[in-house]
């Protein structure tokens, strides 16, 4: 059942975004998981503070998934989605356009957030184009964004590490200010009260470069990779307002906020802004497949799919969009959210996970607290000459100790299943503390 871990057994493997020598000199092997927990790979139980990488909403180990994918891959186990079709894609994306916010009901299918972010940036601008706009070719991503892998998302995305090693990446692209207020803003519960008219850095842009210059901006509703910072008040709604008066499409990247993470469907929904463009993937299939989706709405679609019957309108897709096994399992995720009640359920523990999470104010090292959803965001002091040290540390105390978490630079990210309890939700936030307590 486990995996070997003896030194030279784990060389093969070149992992992603690890430190590939420190990792495989002391691993962290988890080999088995039910509901909210995993099993290491020495037996241990570890509770999952970060439904596995923001993807296992519905928790771990549900049979209704795997009986899906057993049954769909026994009748069909693949099926070209180029000029041809097969149901179980149609009878998805259905599903997906009853759930969506009003008015994105055409879902184009992709393997993952980062293919569904590079899709959404390729429809707006063959929908700019369509339109007679073809001379909007210019992107706007945002500070401290992460789309993802692809060079449109690394493009796009403002996470520095991730950008610098790949030459000058897409050209025409720019990005504006990241929201994160320290002064401002610190120990706010939800959105914070500072920083709507951060929303105006694109109108700057739009001096900057011309709006007929700008196809469309990206933002993540909540940037979740660089450390839970949800939207200030007012501000989404400012920049729905910007990018309409200038005919700039807004995408909102739901990778993490998207089937049920804010506590509704998607943060759409929970901010109550509709953008253009959504692009999902990780809680699509409970992280049980790879598989992403563009939710667009239906005036771009139509206007990028209008021509000749015959033509192929959009040059643009992947081997596995739709594939038959990823939509038995996003078939029967969705029934799990929706019979247990799963996208309310963030709303329903909200009040919990903030005392729980807000009862680390005092401990060591922290200066920021920052909860939204089911989603938190511990940001501790950096080590002098030593930035991200400490947040790793307590990584891995926590695992040592049986919870699992996440960290960014020097900040400790939780996003547990949408099934964990009250008595969960105690022990994750007992469990940081005590390692808090233990790293210098």
């Amino acid at each position: 059942m486990y995996a070997d871990a003896r030194a030279g057994a784990l060389d093969a493997f070149w992992m992603p975004f690890t430190a590939n020598r420190q990792f495989k000199a002391t691993p962290r092997l988890l080999a088995a998981a039910q509901g909210m927990f995993y099993t290491s790979n020495d037996g241990r139980p570890v509770l999952d503070g970060t439904s596995g990488l923001w993807c296992v909403n519905a928790g771990h180990g549900r049979p209704e998934i795997a009986e899906a994918v057993s049954a769909q891959l026994r009748t069909l186990d693949y099926a070209p989605n180029f000029q041809m079709g097969h149901p179980i894609a149609f009878q998805f994306a259905e599903r997906l356009a009853s759930i969506a916010p009003a008015g994105l009901d055409r879902i184009f299918f992709t393997g993952s957030g980062s293919e569904s972010v590079d899709t959404a940036l390729k429809i707006a601008l063959a929908y700019q184009r369509s339109i007679g706009q073809g001379g909007r070719t210019r992107l706007i991503g945002r500070e401290r964004g992460y789309h993802g892998a692809g060079f449109g998302g690394i493009s796009v995305g403002g996470l520095v590490a991730n950008r610098r090693a790949f030459g000058p990446l897409l050209p025409g692209v720019d990005h504006i200010r990241h929201t994160h207020d320290l002064a401002a803003n610190a120990f706010s519960a939800g959105s914070p009260t500072h920083g709507a008219a951060l929303a105006d850095d694109l109108e700057r842009l739009v001096q900057l470069h011309g709006a007929e210059t700008i196809a469309a901006v990206i933002v993540e509703p909540v940037a979740g990779s660089t450390g839970v910072l949800p939207p200030p008040k007012g501000y989404l709604d400012r920049l729905r307002q910007i990018a309409t008066r200038h005919g700039i499409l807004l995408i909102f990247d739901e990778v993490i906020t998207g089937f049920g993470r804010l506590g509704a469907p998607f943060a759409a929904d929970y901010f109550g802004v509709t953008p253009d463009l959504m692009t999902t993937a990780k809680g699509i299939t409970n992280g049980a497949l790879p598989m992403g989706a563009v939710f667009v709405s239906r005036d771009i679609h139509d206007a990028v799919v209008d021509g000749p019957d015959t033509a192929i309108e959009l040059f643009h897709g992947y081997t596995y969009s739709g594939h038959p096994a990823a939509c038995a399992a996003g078939m029967a995720t969705l029934d799990i959210y929706q019979h247990e009640d799963l996208f309310s359920r963030a709303t329903a523990l909200a009040e919990d996970w903030r005392e729980a999470m807000f009862s680390l104010r005092d401990a060591p090292h922290v200066i920021d607290i920052r909860t939204v959803g089911l989603a938190a965001g511990i940001e501790l002091s950096p080590r002098p000459g030593e930035p991200g040290a400490r947040a790793y540390e307590v990584f891995v105390d926590c695992f040592e100790r049986g919870l699992l978490v996440r960290v960014t630079a020097d900040i400790v990210a939780l996003s547990p299943p949408l099934i964990v309890e009250r008595g969960q939700i105690e022990m994750m936030a007992a469990s940081i503390g005590e390692a808090l307590a233990r790293v210098a």
